[in-house]
This record gives C-alpha cells, structure tokens and sequence, in this order.
C-alpha cells in the first residue's frame, strides 16, 4: 500500500490547482492519519475473525468468537454420525451477533482441541469450562445462508408453566426460557415450529440473549400425549449443545407425535396485543364468580356510587311489560319469534330461560352503553366468556374469588345469610373449578376478604386502564386459542 500511498501525495503536491494543494494539506494532517492508521489496524483485526483455508482437503474457515464466563454462546449442536453440527443460533448471543456461525457449520477444532467423533455432551462440559477467545475451525454449510430479514414479533400470552429443567426434549437447557401461566412472552422467531425464540415481557432489555420455548404444535401434541408416554426425564439429560441421547427414541417419539394432530381443545397460548382505551371508549367490566363471593354487590356499589359513569346493558326479555316498566329502560321486550331469530344469529352474550319467558343481554345492548362513553357492568356466568371475547368489544374480566370458609362464613352472616357447611364448600369448590377451567380470560383476580377493600381494588383497577395500555386479545384470534 506504500508505493499508491506515495505516487497520490507526489501527485498532490506537484499539483498547483487550488483543490489539491487543499487535498493535500488534509491529508498531510496529523489528526487524519492517526485516524487513518488506528482504522487500518481495526480493519486488519475484523479481517483475521474469518478466515477461509484448506484443511485436510477439506475448505474451513477459522472463526473467533468472545464468550464470557458462564454465559452461552447463544447456539446449539446436534451429533449427525460422528459429526458436530451447528443445529440452531440464538437471537441476541454472540453467536448470532457474530455473524460467523451459521446453521448447518460442521465444528472440526475448538482452541485446537479436535471436536469430531465427540458426543454433544462432551462439547457441551468442553465449553462450559472455556471463556475470553474462542477459536472455531469450521465446515461451512454448503447451504447458501438466507438474506437477513426483519421478523414480525408475535405477542402471545401463556396457558402452561414451563421450566426447562424438567424438559427432557429442549434442545439446550440452558438456553430454555422458564415461564409461568399468564405470562406474556415476545416471540421473536418460529423458524424451528418446535421450539420457538422468545423473551418474557420486560426482560428484553435485561435480557439479551433470546430463549427456547415450546412451538404451539409440539406443546399441543405432547400434552395430548402426556397420559400415554411414561416420563422419561430422568432417562435423558439434555444440556447446551446437546441432542436427545437416544436417537432411536427421538425418531419413535417424534413419528408419534406427528400422527396426534387433532389438539385445538389444548391451550398452549392466545396472540395477545397492547390495547390502550380511548377516553370515549370504556371497555366493559365483566364481574365473573360463584353465587355468594359478592361480585352481584360490588356491581351494585358501582352503579350507587357513580350512575353517571357506569351503567348496566339493558338485557331483553320476551314477557310482557308491567305497569310501572318501559320499553328500553328495565327491558327490550320483544316477541319470541324474535328473540329466537336473534339468537340463532349470535347477536346474545348469554341467555336463558325462566317461567317460559326467554331473557338475554344482547350484543348491541353492551354496545349502547360503550357508544354512550360509560363503562358497561357485566355479571356473567363463565361459559359466556368466549362468546364476549369474540366481539370487538375489548372486555376486562375480573374474577371475584371467595376468601376461606370461615371468613365467607363470616362476611355471609353480617349480610343476614346463614349458609350450611354443606353450602360454604359448594362456593369454594365452585370457585376452584372456575379457576381451572376458565382461568384463562381472567384479566384480573380479587380475593373477596373484606368487601371495602375488595371494592377499592377493582375501582384502582378500573381506574388503571384510563391511565395504562394493558395486553388484551389480538382480535383476530378472540375466537380460538392456539
């Protein structure tokens, strides 16, 4: 480069135009080519983090990477004969950020120490004891590398717990992502349909390193396997870097799993998105419990307290009118001939009937209310949950849970109400069930122990969903879970 470098500054200062002899006092500035210098040795440092060989016949490149003590590189390895290939990157690990790994790499040499005929295991434990400067002698894939693209984030919350440990098929249990039910998880990557890249809410920025979750699919097809394959986790230890020990037994698992396909029943996780209510817009609270946990009194308060900010859907009913009641206020009555018309077109959140008169709370009915910028109250039974979540209407479920027996005891008999012992169980186991099967549209729960305080939690929690934007169906899959 010196032999350019010199004929370019006998050019410049034997030029005479104004121009160069301005080139040519920049150039000559100190500054500048320390600059210059100081670019040229980062330069030729990038330069030596990859590079391309012969080795043994076979074209290699040599690639460095940095992994911190106890931190994962950010990758994983499977066995293929007596090979060790790169099987998956991580988003975010320095792997990834690299740019010098990719899927389908054969590893021949870690720090020189020869790799092939090792099992995972082994490079697994080889790793875990190395840190600072790695040097990688590699086979490149013979597969191009696909273009980089900007993946769409998918915003899901959890219906499962889920802790790798206890997983005996994740890839890298040190790169799986434990969570608990009702979490909301970031999905930042599905290129593996079984095992999905994500990041718990709010540890995206704490959090660098992306981590393995189960894919819908898997999870829906194991779970319904559950009853029929015994537990094997103490047969199969899986560890970063690492396949199933047992190829036989993964291919047998694997072709069974795949045969089970019909697993829509099983909730895995729903696609979530943050909603933030406009002013004029109030989501409608729907009060969900057993009979006697004091959810119908709390509606109540509400309506007592601020008429003008709340308001009940007025439901429709096909008896007749008495005298002291009008069309539109206590109810819309309406034949029966209509009502079942109405019906067998979905436009009712739930109805029932009573005395042979039928009575239901109507799509539109909830709408009016909203339309009139006031938060629509709703006390409704569980199993109209989805039909209100498959509308437009954005509802905020609270679930209101009865204390212990003794203390719902206590609060029944201040009311004047004397329940059997029979009776105080059936509340409480009703609620149990309630939790197990309906859990999932609870947007909130409140534990029912003292009624004054129960009712200034729901008011704070009303209150927030003015002030914060709170995760709430995607509303395209308000019908069904995935």
């Amino acid at each position: 480069m010196k032999r350019p470098k010199g004929r370019v500054q006998r050019v410049l200062q034997t030029s005479q135009q104004k121009e160069g002899l301005e080139l040519s006092a920049l150039l000559t500035n100190p500054h500048l080519q320390a600059l210059m210098q100081a670019h040229d040795i980062v330069a030729v440092q990038e330069l030596t983090e990859e590079s391309v060989t012969q080795y043994l016949g076979e074209t290699v490149k040599l690639v460095r990477l940095q992994k911190a003590r106890d931190t994962p590189l950010g990758a994983t390895v499977r066995n293929d004969l007596d090979n060790v290939v790169v099987s998956r990157v991580v988003k975010g690990g320095a792997a990834e950020r690299s740019g010098l790994l990719s899927e389908g790499d054969e590893i021949l040499e870690i720090n020189g120490i020869p790799i092939r005929g090792k099992h995972v295991n082994e490079v697994h434990d080889l790793l875990q004891e190395m840190h600072g400067t790695l040097t990688f002698l590699l086979i490149p894939t013979s597969h191009n590398k696909p273009a980089p693209h900007r993946q769409t984030v998918m915003h899901v919350r959890a219906y499962f717990d889920y802790d790798p440990s206890d997983d005996p098929f994740v890839p890298c249990r040190e790169l799986g992502l434990s969570f608990q039910k009702g979490d909301i998880l970031h999905v930042i990557s599905q290129d593996d349909p079984n095992w999905w890249q994500a990041y718990r809410d709010g540890d995206e920025n704490n959090q660098p390193l992306a981590g393995l979750i189960p894919g819908k699919s898997f999870q829906q097809q194991r779970e319904s396997l559950k009853k029929t394959i015994p537990d094997r986790s103490q047969e199969q230890q899986g560890k970063i870097w690492c396949s199933k020990k047992s190829k036989k037994l993964r291919r047998k698992n694997t072709s069974t799993l795949n045969r089970n396909t019909d697993h829509n029943d099983i909730l895995t996780y729903e696609e979530m998105s943050l909603y933030h209510q406009p002013a004029n817009r109030k989501r409608p609270i729907a009060l969900i419990g057993p009979a006697n946990s004091g959810y119908d009194d709390l509606r109540r308060r509400l309506l007592s307290i601020e008429p003008e900010k709340f308001a009940v859907a007025v439901p429709h009913t096909t008896r007749n009118p008495r005298i002291h009641e009008r069309n539109g206020r206590e109810y819309h009555f309406v034949s029966r001939s209509a009502f079942e018309t109405d019906l067998a077109a979905g436009k009712f959140i739930e109805s029932g009937e009573y005395e042979k008169n039928l009575y239901g709370t109507s799509m539109d009915s909830v709408r009016h209310v909203v339309n009139s910028g006031r938060i629509c109250l709703l006390c409704l039974h569980t199993r109209s949950l989805q039909v209100l979540r498959s509308s437009n209407l954005k509802p905020f479920v609270v679930f209101i849970a009865p204390p212990s027996q003794e203390r719902l005891r206590t609060l029944l008999a201040t009311d004047g109400k004397t329940l059997k012992l029979e009776e105080l169980k059936e509340v409480i186991e009703k609620a149990r069930e309630m939790e197990v099967n309906y859990s999932h549209f609870f947007d909130a729960t409140i534990v029912n122990f003292d009624p004054d305080q129960a009712f200034q939690e729901l008011r704070r929690l009303i209150d927030k969903l003015d002030t914060e934007p709170h995760w709430g169906c995607h509303i395209r899959n308000c019908t069904s879970f995935f």
